[in-house]
């Protein structure tokens, strides 16, 4: 999730004549409804000239793979997917989405689990050899994240792949862009809709991947942002033995100890990260509840830095090195500074 053109509004100086003094449970409630109307103005404005802008892109649809296509065919038929993609998008006039699919296959040996190239688009790929690898990490994305944005997901795959790579060379980190994801400044983003749609597709993903890695390879999740709220929704297997929430707007869980897995729960936030300011609160179907990093959510809290919201991927971080660790299965639970809204 990208910073929201403001933070929600803080408490009012004065109060309401008749208002009682202990009114707490008012106070969370009126701050989202200050931050849910700040967003749908927003949208109001944001979001039809968006969509005159981006109108759907034609490409090829999805190669079908039969169910134990070799590695190498697989990663082949979605090179030939994402070159033509590339093509019918430059011969639509739509040389910016034309450029970026070349760049994704630029150097002619990208690992494409899967690839649709159509609208928004979505792509999982690999980096490091799968079917070799005992600790593989799959990086789950958060709003605005499409094949327009794909490089900078990427980066930050490509920096933990690195990280991992030299402490443990049978590693292997997937970029898993399999969803839909919603825009920042959207309905979209204040509900699970979305999120729950993505753990339908990405719980089972996570039994085949578990079949195409080494024989006992370990499984992360590595969850940003909404991507979080997707995770909490995944119904995990034994081989995924941790989660790493950062970022997080909250879960739709009041704890940990809510989620479909057995996995070991991991949070941490950014010290300079304003997700940390939108209210933490549930209402109805709006909002996502216990913020993560709450010692009463029960996870086990990582040292995430001072860092903002997409910086926890960079190199020399802290919270890359924590992420690293957690992937490696070597990570203890640290006592940061939480930072508070």
């Amino acid at each position: 999730m990208t910073r929201p053109a403001g933070r929600p509004a803080g408490r009012p100086a004065g109060r309401t004549a008749g208002r009682p003094e202990g009114g707490r449970a008012g106070r969370p409630r009126g701050r989202l409804r200050r931050t849910l109307l700040a967003g749908l103005v927003a949208a109001a404005v944001v979001l039809p000239v968006s969509a005159a802008a981006s109108p759907d892109v034609p490409a090829p649809a999805p190669v079908a793979f039969a169910e134990h296509t070799a590695l190498p065919d697989r990663y082949a038929g979605n090179r030939a997917n994402l070159a033509e993609a590339a093509r019918m998008a430059q011969d639509a006039g739509r040389t910016g989405r034309a450029a970026k699919l070349r760049a994704m296959g630029a150097d002619g040996t990208a690992r494409f689990l899967a690839f649709d190239g159509r609208g928004k688009g979505r792509a999982v790929e690999v980096l490091g050899d799968l079917e070799t690898a005992d600790r593989v990490a799959v990086l789950v994305p958060g709003s605005d994240t499409t094949l327009d944005t794909y490089q900078r997901f990427r980066a930050g795959a490509v920096a933990l792949q690195q990280r991992l790579q030299a402490e443990h060379p049978r590693s292997a980190v997937v970029a898993w862009l399999g969803y839909d994801t919603p825009g920042t400044v959207s309905t979209t983003v204040l509900t699970a809709d979305r999120a729950d749609a993505a753990a339908a597709e990405l719980g089972p993903f996570l039994v085949r991947l578990g079949q195409a890695a080494a024989p006992h390879a370990r499984l992360s999740l590595l969850c940003h942002s909404y991507g979080s709220v997707v995770c909490a929704r995944t119904g995990t297997g034994p081989q995924v033995t941790d989660i790493a929430l950062f970022g997080s707007p909250g879960t739709g869980a009041g704890s940990a100890a809510e989620l479909p897995t057995g996995a070991r729960v991991w949070a941490g936030r950014g010290g300079a990260d304003w997700i940390g300011h939108v209210p933490h609160v549930r209402l109805g179907g709006i909002g996502f509840g216990t913020d993560p990093v709450d010692p009463a959510f029960g996870a086990r809290p990582f040292d995430a830095g001072p860092g903002g919201h997409s910086d926890y991927l960079k190199p020399g971080t802290a919270s890359l090195d924590s992420l690293t660790r957690i992937a490696l299965a070597t990570a203890a639970p640290t006592t940061p500074e939480v930072p508070r809204a």
